[in-house]
């Protein structure tokens, strides 16, 4: 595996770990709509929850969650607009971003419910 993927993965077990000990009930990890992934996608009580996770061994050039552009959040959008399709959800939903930056023995996890809003 490249060093930048496990690193992704390794991003993606320290943020389940995050909302699970924050309540989250966690129901899919890495779900996929065409070449498109959403990576956790959780309850948070009565709420659906698109988790964005990006993870970063330096904040050098700039902080994680600046790399979820409008692109990405079109893409993510579509994909969960497909997910609640599939499953017939009738929750409400919002998009969360968990950015993390690991920087020698020091981990730092900032969390941004309600992210970003798909729009009409």
């Amino acid at each position: 595996m490249a060093e930048h993927n496990a690193l992704g993965h390794r991003g993606e077990l320290i943020a389940q770990s995050f909302l699970k000990e924050k309540g989250y009930q966690i129901l899919h990890v890495n779900w996929r709509f065409h070449r498109i992934e959403i990576d956790i996608i959780a309850m948070d009580g009565d709420t659906l929850v698109f988790v964005e996770v990006k993870t970063r061994q330096t904040d050098l050039f700039g902080e994680p969650e600046n790399a979820v552009d409008y692109k990405k959040q079109k893409h993510l959008i579509n994909a969960a607009n497909a997910y609640v399709l599939k499953h017939g959800v009738l929750n409400d939903a919002r998009f969360d971003i968990i950015s993390i930056v690991t920087e020698k023995n020091n981990t730092r996890i900032n969390h941004f419910p309600d992210a970003f809003y798909p729009t009409l």
